[in-house]
């Protein structure tokens, strides 16, 4: 793990060297490779498959670990919109002039050596590889066990084009981790002289696991319990369309809804609309005193007090009638996981209340929380969502996988 880290040190001061047109054309390149090696990497995938199957992944698992002819083309036009998208690195983020002429500049910077940690998905080992490159960042890839032959087959392929691309491409830039034994992750993490950030995506076990072992700086989130409050000044009709499209649309994934809160003032007309539109489509509810009293279902099941602190991933929703804005704040500030929250109104000063006073990385008025996503903000791709308040926060691209430095250009000036 050390002389890992050590050649990825020295492979990011190198990265940092390339152009623009440089980094681009490894990418496309890359890209390529990727489509015209689809048949080597279909045969590395097919060992992890066979595997997999008979340690016995489940169906849902073996469909994430699969790799066939679509995925690597996904994985080919990911590269290429990385290409399309703005260099992060060299940004005059701002300038300024002392009184005794000295100007300072705050340029954008690559972070250095990036560790990235996942499970299951060998499409992540290309989409994190090359936005680690873009924005001139070394990368240490380490997947899951399930995925080693796959990612170690997509890295190749990856590393071959850049080099024939660019014959001074640094050949330690973009590395998959050889091991599968855990102790090697937690060896890698307290290297702090060579590796610089440590990003770890997958299950809330995963990532306190990666949290609580780690010396570097780890940017995370553990779990998305996101909320959407209805409001007493509320557009039914579109607080409808909300609330099933943030529960329904995509349940497992971390910015579906899990808490639904609604203003006691409309309670009684909104519940039991939006009760039986859930049950039609198959949502399970747990639900306080207050919504049982005004919908009145048999063998509805009440909400615990762990229902409020639960990300389901599933077709399960928690349900509890609020009175008014502030205490659907406190309630998500208490409960919530700064992930995405969202507040449907006509009310502009209850909205602006909202906005200001949830405490998450993500707050809506209006909108589905299923919008916290890269693609969706428009950062063409996405290397993972930070609840964290230091550094990035919400959806992360490009721009968040750089730092800063500042540069001071004077004129002989000396401090008195």
């Amino acid at each position: 793990m050390t002389e890992l880290a050590r050649q990825s040190k020295a492979a990011s001061r190198s990265l940092a060297k390339l152009t623009t047109a440089e980094k681009n054309a490894c990418l496309l390149a890359m890209a390529e490779a990727l489509e015209r090696g689809g048949e080597a990497i279909k045969e590395a995938n097919a060992k992890d498959m066979a595997a997999g199957t008979q340690s016995g992944l489940s169906t849902a698992m073996l469909d994430r670990l699969k790799l066939d002819d679509k995925r690597i083309a996904g994985m080919a036009k990911g590269l290429r919109e990385v290409a399309a998208l703005p260099d992060p690195v060299g940004r005059i983020l701002d300038t300024r002039i002392r009184p005794n002429g000295l100007k300072l500049q705050k340029i954008s910077t690559p972070i250095g050596v990036v560790v990235i940690i996942y499970e299951s998905r060998p499409n992540v080992t290309a989409d994190a590889a090359s936005l680690c490159f873009k924005s001139g960042n070394a990368t240490i890839l380490r997947g899951g066990k399930e995925a080693i032959h796959s990612n170690q087959a997509i890295a190749r392929v990856m590393l071959t084009a850049a080099k024939k691309q660019f014959p001074n491409f640094p050949e330690h830039a973009i590395q998959v981790v050889q091991t599968t034994e855990r102790e090697a992750i937690k060896e890698l993490l307290a290297l702090t002289q060579h590796v610089d950030l440590c990003m770890p995506r997958g299950g809330e076990g995963l990532i306190r696991a990666v949290a609580e072992s780690s010396k570097v700086p780890v940017i995370k989130h553990y779990k998305g319990v996101c909320h959407v409050y209805v409001d007493g000044e509320a557009d039914l009709k579109m607080a409808e369309e909300i609330v099933l499209n943030a529960k329904v649309q995509r349940p497992g994934v971390c910015n579906a809804m899990e808490t639904l809160l609604v203003d006691k003032a409309i309670a009684p007309i909104f519940l039991p609309e939006i009760a039986q539109k859930l049950t039609e489509k198959r949502v399970e509810l747990r639900v306080d005193e207050a919504s049982q009293n005004i919908l009145k279902i048999p063998d509805l099941k009440p909400a615990t007090e762990e229902d409020w602190y639960a990300e389901y991933l599933d077709l399960i929703l928690a349900v509890r009638v609020v009175d008014g804005v502030k205490q659907a704040i406190d309630h998500i500030n208490h409960y919530g996981s700064a992930h995405s929250d969202s507040i449907v109104t006509r009310d502009e000063k209850r909205a602006k209340q909202f906005l200001a006073e949830t405490d998450s990385a993500t707050v809506y008025w209006n909108a589905s929380t299923r919008f916290t996503d890269g693609g969706e903000f428009g950062m063409g791709a996405e290397i993972g969502i930070s609840t964290d308040k230091i550094g990035a926060r919400g959806p992360m691209g490009l721009e968040e996988l750089t730092t800063y430095k500042w540069i001071g250009i004077g004129s002989g000036q000396v401090r008195t």
